[in-house]
């Protein structure tokens, strides 16, 4: 609505002819847990309400309204529990030149009109009140401070209690003398209630499994944690995920849970990226417990999948124990960590899940209080829950987003089913046919050391001991390059399995099984005809230590917007990829291609002509530094002003397994307090001539103040001396008296003009007469007058040091002021 008068805020009486206003809504991420009263501010060290609990949802969303406005928000619900509804950040925008003067904003339950007071939901929270404010006259709704122009306002809005339905966010805003308001559209928000401790998790009852028979799944782990990825302070040298841990289990045991508290297992894990603790908790709950989940660790976090293959492990379910968890720690990191909690894979058709694909995002575990990746160790005190990191946290945090946005999946873990075993009872039936006879047990780990042991890769097996079909060994050997912890033994280097010679075996020894084909990469180009590849990984090589000549990779032509406009230009194909700038460990390599077609409209390309990424060679052969955390800085090297201030590390690994180029001690700079600076003053001067020519009277000198006291420095003395003089008594005939003066008067009257016609004689020179006497330095309180004698003419037989120009000096103005 548009009223035809609104009074004079001070805005422009006009608004030009076709202007238009473009205004954002935003809906901010959740931050779930206790706030203060409303209208007050609560400033938190990590960025928010104090004790507040932060929950980020899903990416912003942008609707456009064409000529007017849009809106974006990132959460499309609110949250309610136990302790309240949620609380969102919520942000009126205009994209500049565009701005707005004044605003209200409010929050209706749906289909209400607003006339009641029940008819409003939730309360909002003011941030800065030198922007915003509660209207006196509606309490409920929030407005300006101040009317002025303005570009961007933000307020919290805490979430009404479970069970009041959607919630519509409404927004007016005054530019120039018109008010805009949309009922609908971009000025206009609904969010509806979702029931859930934190988003992306849902708090959903785990039921009764129905399901018949046993069956048998395969994890399989993609680390996506990288710097191309997450380019923030990522550790380039110590990136690494920990050994997975986990089991498959029944509903009265918990490994871990989002909103829980972390057992010593789970920070030990979390903290250290040690798994034994934790296998002990699982294997101490062995009547709850079917499988015990373990793969192997990853140094570095990320390599491609032709370089290394994915981590996997398997395990088994039945009707008492479906439910699936497991945990792996990102490190370096305080105690951050993802994985699966309670993941339930029996249907309620009474079956098997065949497949479960999930996107993880990293988890601090409330033991340490640390905000980087290597943030020294600062434990929390008391225990904190368990919850899923932000980009709100902290500022300093790598994962740290202004606005809000979601954190990049760091990875993905991939369940699949791959048999069952006993009559199954599907209500609905299942289209794989993967009923076995019997279900093989769980292969042993192939990496089950402790982390501490490092080792080469193993080599190939070799030839097999007996050449007919009588039973034989093979052998397969590793090196162990380093031993961190010489209390914790390491296993055999050596590996032996029973063989039989060529020709022998029931199955074809040359096979190799593949992995599934992963999902086909995007286009190679935005318009036109391009090429897409996709990848797998060899699950299994050769028995007979063959070579595996099944592709890993394939590639098809893919067009994306055939019809493309006249600024397009058309691209050759990427040339091949080239060889790694780098040997062993991580480097870059480089492809290209070249502008087959210019676009029409005489534009120039904008299609980039190279491209870089990194490779993965094989691994050099050096040891990784261990190190301790940073201690704390030292006190500042100075009591006051600047100074120095240091810490230090200690290296763990030893040193004779490889060179440590790390630092292990750090200086910066520290400011104390101002040092004191005491007054400052010049030497006495002269003592002045007697200001009686008989009688009683005084002398003066001075000095002068070169540096006032700073910063609390000792005051400055006294700067004008007085002491008494005397010359002669005073005559009491005042005609000889006067007599005397006149004399004195006509004596210096001709001594001055010898001077003046001839200069003052003195040992090997003649002198200038004295200048005049320069003004005053001081109207009062005592100052001081120069005159200054300079060489007129040097006698040749004159020594040079006895002849120099002279100065003199004398007090003045002496009466106080």
């Amino acid at each position: 609505m548009v009223p035809d008068e609104i009074e004079d805020l001070g805005f422009p009486e006009q608004i030009p002819s076709g202007d238009r206003v473009l205004k954002e809504l935003w809906v901010g991420s959740e931050l779930e847990g206790e706030v203060d009263d409303v209208g007050k501010r609560s400033p938190d060290a990590r960025g928010l309400l104090p004790g507040g609990r932060r929950t980020l949802t899903q990416a912003p969303l942008r609707l456009c309204h064409p000529g007017m406005s849009f809106l974006r928000c990132s959460a499309e619900s609110w949250v309610s529990g136990a302790q309240g509804g949620s609380v969102q950040a919520v942000t009126l925008s205009a994209a500049p030149p565009s701005y707005f003067r004044g605003f209200t904003l409010i929050a209706l339950k749906e289909n209400r009109e607003g006339d009641k007071e029940e008819d409003h939901a939730g309360t909002f929270q003011i941030i800065d009140e030198e922007e915003t404010q509660f209207m006196s006259n509606c309490p409920v709704a929030v407005t300006e401070s101040t009317p002025r122009r303005r570009t961007r306002i933000q307020v919290f809005w805490i979430a009404p209690p479970a069970g009041t339905g959607c919630v519509i966010l409404k927004a007016s805003i005054v530019q120039k003398r018109i008010i805009y308001f949309q009922d609908e559209g971009s000025l206009t928000k609904k969010l509806c209630e979702q029931d859930s401790t934190f988003d992306g998790v849902t708090d959903k009852p785990i039921l009764d499994c129905c399901a018949c028979g046993t069956a048998k799944y395969r994890l399989t782990f993609y680390g996506n944690w990288s710097e191309k990825t997450h380019p923030k302070d990522y550790p380039r040298r110590a990136n690494h995920w920990s050994a997975i841990i986990g089991g498959s289990h029944s509903k009265n045991y918990v490994l871990w849970e989002y909103g829980g508290y972390a057992s010593e297992g789970v920070k030990q894990v979390a903290e250290l990226g040690s798994p034994v603790k934790m296998e002990e908790e699982i294997r101490q709950q062995s009547d709850e417990v079917l499988t015990v989940i373990k793969a192997k660790a990853q140094w570095p976090a990320w390599q491609p999948l032709n370089v290394r293959a994915a981590p996997s492990a398997e395990f088994s379910v039945d009707r008492t124990r479906h439910l699936m968890s497991f945990l792996t720690m990102m490190g370096p990191s305080p105690d951050w960590n993802v994985g699966l909690s309670a993941e339930d894979l029996c249907t309620k058709e009474c079956g098997w899940v065949q497949k479960v694909v999930q996107d993880l995002i990293p988890w601090d575990a409330g033991t340490d209080s640390g905000v980087t990746y290597e943030s020294p160790n600062k434990p929390t005190i008391p225990q904190e829950k368990i919850r899923p990191l932000t980009s709100l946290d902290h500022p300093q945090s790598p994962f740290y987003d202004p606005e809000g946005g979601s954190i990049t999946q760091v990875a993905r873990v991939v369940i699949e089913r791959i048999a069952r075993k006993g009559e199954q009872c599907n209500i609905v039936p299942d289209n794989v046919d993967d009923i076995v006879a019997d279900l093989a047990p769980e292969e042993k780990d192939e990496d089950d050391t402790p982390e501490t042991c490092i080792y080469s890769n193993w080599s190939p097996w070799s030839a097999c001991s007996s050449s007919t079909c009588d039973k034989g060994k093979r052998m397969r050997q590793r090196m162990l390059k380093a031993q961190l912890d010489l209390s914790v033994p390491c296993p055999d280097t050596q590996d032996f399995q029973p063989c039989m010679g060529p020709g022998c075996s029931d199955e074809d020894g040359s096979t190799c099984t593949m992995s599934e084909w992963i999902t086909w990469s995007p286009c190679s180009i935005s318009c036109g005809m391009g090429m897409r590849s996709r990848e797998r990984y060899v699950k299994q090589f050769p028995e007979d230590g063959s070579v595996c000549t099944l592709p890993t990779e394939e590639t098809e032509k893919c067009t994306v917007n055939e019809e493309c406009s006249p600024s397009s230009c058309l691209m050759t194909e990427w040339g091949e990829w080239d060889e790694c700038s780098a040997t062993c460990g991580m480097g870059m390599k480089k492809r290209h291609r070249m502008i087959k077609m210019s676009p029409a409209d005489g534009s120039m390309c904008k299609a980039e002509t190279s491209q870089a990424e990194k490779c993965m060679m094989p691994e050099c052969h050096t040891i990784p530094c261990l190190l301790s955390p940073w201690s704390e800085w030292s006190d500042c090297s100075v009591t006051c002003g600047k100074g120095m201030r240091t810490r230090q590390r200690m290296l763990k690994s030893l040193a004779e397994l490889g060179d440590c180029n790390e630092d292990l001690e750090q200086v910066e700079k520290c400011m104390l307090p101002e040092c004191p600076i005491d007054c400052e003053l010049t030497e006495w001067s002269q003592w002045s001539e007697c200001n009686k020519s008989c009688g009683k009277g005084h002398m003066i000198r001075t000095r002068i103040i070169q540096m006032e006291p700073q910063f609390g420095g000792a005051p400055c003395p006294e700067t004008v001396q007085r002491k008494k003089c005397r010359i002669r008594k005073c005559l009491r005939n005042p005609s000889i008296q006067k007599l005397r003066w006149r004399e004195a008067r006509e004596s210096r009257r001709s001594e001055q003009l010898k001077e003046e016609s001839e200069g003052e004689q003195f040992p090997g020179c003649r002198m200038r007469p004295w200048t005049a006497w320069s003004e005053c330095t001081k109207l009062c309180g005592g100052g001081i007058q120069e005159r200054y004698m300079t060489v007129k003419k040097r006698f040749k037989s004159s020594q040079f040091t006895s002849c120099k120009d002279k100065k003199e000096i004398r007090a003045c103005n002496v009466h106080p002021c």
